[in-house]
């Protein structure tokens, strides 16, 4: 079955908001779950957080635990998930097996059919010490991505991201540049640097390329201690928050109107203005002559 493209038509968004423990079997059964509920209430795209199958920090375990894509039951279930409910399903990440002692953040986008039509491995890693005395080394997890992905759904093109994306705009701008109406941003942010920064980039991505953003969210304290901010978010291109979520697992939902981002480009065409251009530093002729100048 193919699906034709219709740009100038509406459709529902899903985002579920989950508290991901240590168990991927446990999760992925209340990821489905939820899946059917936002189903239920006339979803035609719905998205999942980052780590849908698991949070760990314990590189051994998490290593024990999961699976290499072709034989990951929990993939297999949200395949089949998306085939049961006639869905374009998101699967935000789930942590997959790419080698012995390796592992990517893979998102995954899933047609009606149940058929993987785009994967996408999280480029940037988050690998930081946070003033509360918290340390992610992302790095040492997952093997990082080395493409953008953009793929087609019904109502126009969606570009692919994953949590700390959010803070590299120039991945965003590329997206826009190539065709995206919307961003999926799937995440797992921290309760400090969400409280801090979560609302102002997810608004500002959306504004400075004029498109959708879909961010489905980890929420509350997991199993491995970690505390996550939640908030599961749609914003518009125009900057406007129209559904967000709290810290509670649940569902997201907003009626998401393509023609939407025709207009904010249309208003502020900054993706037809940008320009190419170097950075010099000054020369050491320069630097003696504003010396000069400074003297007198």
């Amino acid at each position: 079955m193919t699906f034709q493209l219709r740009e100038n038509s509406t459709f529902r968004v899903a985002l579920i908001q989950m508290q991901s423990g240590r168990r991927p079997a446990t999760n992925i059964d209340t990821a489905v779950k939820l899946i059917g509920k936002a189903k239920d209430r006339g979803a035609h795209y719905v998205q999942t957080p980052e780590m849908t199958n698991l949070m760990e920090s314990d590189r051994e375990r998490l290593l024990e635990l999961i699976a290499p894509e072709d034989s990951d039951a929990g993939l297999a279930a949200l395949r089949d998930t998306a085939r049961t409910h006639r869905i374009w399903l998101h699967v935000g990440s789930l942590a997959v097996k790419v080698g012995p002692e390796l592992a990517a953040n893979r998102s995954y986008l899933i047609d009606p059919n149940g058929d993987v039509v785009a994967s996408y491995d999280k480029i940037h890693m988050f690998d930081v010490d946070l003033a509360n005395g918290e340390s992610y080394r992302e790095s040492r997890m997952f093997r990082p991505g080395d493409r953008a992905v953009v793929a087609d759904l019904p109502w126009g093109r969606l570009g692919l991201s994953i949590c700390y994306d959010l803070r590299f705009p120039a991945l965003f701008r590329a997206l826009a540049e190539a065709g995206s109406s919307f961003i999926a941003l799937p995440a797992a942010f921290t309760r400090v640097t969400g409280e801090a920064h979560w609302h102002v980039l997810t608004r500002a991505r959306a504004i400075e390329n004029g498109c959708y953003v879909f961010a489905a969210a980890q929420g509350g304290l997991h199993e491995n201690g970690r505390e996550t901010f939640g908030h599961s978010i749609i914003v518009d291109p125009w900057g406007v928050v129209i559904a967000e979520n709290g810290t509670e697992p649940g569902i997201v939902m907003a009626e998401v109107d393509p023609a939407a981002v025709t207009a904010a480009r249309s208003r502020v065409p900054s993706l037809q203005h940008g320009r190419r251009f170097e950075v010099v530093e000054p020369t050491a002729a320069a630097v003696r002559l504003h010396a000069l100048h400074e003297a007198k």
